[in-house]
């Protein structure tokens, strides 16, 4: 086994591309696995060994290696395609959890997972802030991608649990930043272009943002912490931010001489409010870097240079 081998699922995904990066930075040997990318995608880096396919217990053999550390990103990453596509979500998300987990379990037993949950796990949680400690269950979820990613916690601990596998899990909140497609900033991008500023739900919901280079450092940070009781872990900022301040930084960065409106008609599976309590994760010393007002700019310097195409 070499020293600091990584292997990042979803690797041409949005964060798994974050992630990846972060570890070539890091100085390790990094391997990605996972769909090849849309068009426009930032390339991969050159000292990366890369593998398309889809995360299954054969693909992952025929890879040949043992690594010390899986960031498993890979999975469903739309609660609207959760909605039209339930079964391709299940598959996406907890099917490939359960391979990689059965992968370290026969192959790899040191091998540490890592894995990136949601927010969407807590549903619409009564607290101001949400901890970890916060009891879910199959019916918080408001969404199927929310019950997916239930599932596939589910796994990680029963695997961590049963089989003493070193698990640490991320509950990530509202990550953003360049190369992101979807979602509020992607959306609202194509639709200034339209000259279309009405937006769904009341503009007062909620949201704990964080950057998606953020969000990588974090993943790093727990995997030391990662164990058979599967330690869970809040990833955000903190703060809450409402979307319409948010698109009213993203307005005022692409100097858009426009007001945003809301039809007050909520999306199916948006919560109204969610922000994380992120003691925990302060308490191993990581803390996010990057504030909302400089992530905003950073979005729409990227989209202004030209990635308008829908993907």
């Amino acid at each position: 086994m070499a020293k600091n081998m990584v292997l990042v699922t979803g690797a041409r995904g949005f964060l798994g591309g974050f992630a990846l990066r972060h570890y070539v930075r890091a100085g390790w040997d990094v391997i990605g696995l996972g769909r090849d990318a849309a068009p426009g995608a930032e390339p991969l880096p050159a000292n990366v060994a890369w593998h398309a396919g889809e995360v299954s217990m054969k693909t992952l053999i025929s890879l040949g290696v043992r690594p010390n550390l899986i960031v498993h990103c890979a999975g469903g990453g739309s609660v609207p395609q959760s909605f039209s596509n339930p079964a391709g979500d299940l598959r996406d998300t907890v099917d490939a959890t359960a391979a990689v987990l059965e992968f370290v379990r026969q192959h790899c037993t040191e091998c540490v997972v890592v894995y990136p949950s949601s927010a969407a796990v807590y549903g619409n949680a009564a607290a101001d802030q949400v901890d970890e400690d916060v009891p879910v269950s199959i019916r918080a979820p408001g969404s199927p991608y929310g019950t997916h990613k239930l599932m596939a916690e589910q796994l990680c601990l029963s695997y961590a649990r049963h089989f003493g596998l070193s698990v640490a899990i991320v509950r990530l909140f509202s990550i953003y930043g360049e190369g992101l497609r979807k979602q509020l900033l992607w959306d609202a991008c194509q639709k200034i272009e339209r000259g279309d500023h009405v937006y769904g739900g009341t503009g007062s919901e909620c949201r704990d943002w964080m950057h998606a280079e953020d969000a990588a450092r974090l993943l790093a940070a727990v995997a030391p912490y990662a164990q058979p009781e599967c330690p869970i872990f809040n990833g955000g900022s903190g703060e809450p931010t409402t979307v319409r301040d948010v698109l009213h930084l993203l307005y005022r960065e692409l100097g858009v001489n426009a007001v945003p409106r809301f039809s007050r008609h909520p999306r199916p599976g948006d919560p109204r409010s969610l922000q994380a309590d992120i003691s925990r994760a302060l308490g191993i010393g990581w803390t996010p870097s990057i504030s909302l007002k400089r992530g905003i700019a950073r979005y729409a310097h990227w989209y202004g240079q030209g990635h308008h195409e829908t993907v």
